[in-house]
């Protein structure tokens, strides 16, 4: 059997394990706690998250949002916020925690683009597509030009830049290979200002690591 996303949300939901595997055999285990949030995430882990939205002072896009915790926990802190993702299982789980949330892909029209005062890409969503560039580029056109996109990237020491096909696994299904992408602290100023950004801040809590970034001055 093909697990798909929806499938994949599902058994987070349920607290099942899933693993992002590799062409080689080897796989790694999904972070579905942290997906998930509140009390199925560790205490670290929901520290790293408000150091993470803490950096949001405006309405706030989430893209792939996933099960819609950091969509719920900008809300809570009276951000308008709306999350973006193709699974409409993690759409449905944003909503239901009180969040916004639209099915969609996030290089189609999402609404207000340009307006957003912060872009997040959470949990090594950087990699959606296996092109940082490219997303980075999309992220900073949907903030308005006071804005910042806010993007986790892989600590110091890992390897730069890394293209790989990936695949999600369950203990009885897996999914069709598809491009994804790591990017470290050392790696993201270079990338961010290919794409017309600027790194202004990289955050460290509890292991994680949160770059920020402004549009680059014109001319700059």
């Amino acid at each position: 059997m093909t697990v798909t996303a929806d499938e994949l949300f599902r058994r987070a939901s349920s607290g099942l394990p899933c693993w992002m595997g590799n062409p080689d055999g080897t796989r790694e285990p999904l972070p579905i706690a942290r997906w998930m949030g509140g009390d199925a995430s560790s205490m670290e882990d929901r520290a790293a998250d408000r150091t993470m939205i803490g950096q949001c002072t405006g309405p706030t896009l989430d893209l792939g949002c996933g099960p819609g915790r950091l969509t719920e926990g900008l809300a809570r802190r009276g951000i308008s916020a709306l999350g973006v993702d193709t699974s409409r299982e993690a759409v449905d789980l944003t909503v239901g925690r009180g969040g916004r949330a639209v099915l969609r892909d996030l290089f189609e029209p999402l609404p207000r683009a340009g307006e957003w005062s912060c872009v997040l890409l959470a949990d090594g969503n950087i990699g959606i597509g296996g092109d940082p560039v490219r997303l980075l580029r999309r992220a900073a056109d949907l903030i308005r030009p006071d804005g910042a996109v806010i993007a986790e990237v892989d600590a110091p020491g890992a390897a730069r830049f890394q293209k790989r096909t990936v695949r999600w696994e369950t203990d009885t299904m897996v999914g069709d290979w598809f491009a994804w992408a790591s990017v470290s602290t050392a790696a993201i100023a270079d990338l961010a200002r290919t794409a017309g950004l600027t790194v202004v801040d990289i955050a460290p809590m509890h292991g994680r690591y949160f770059a920020r970034m402004c549009p680059a001055p014109v001319g700059g």
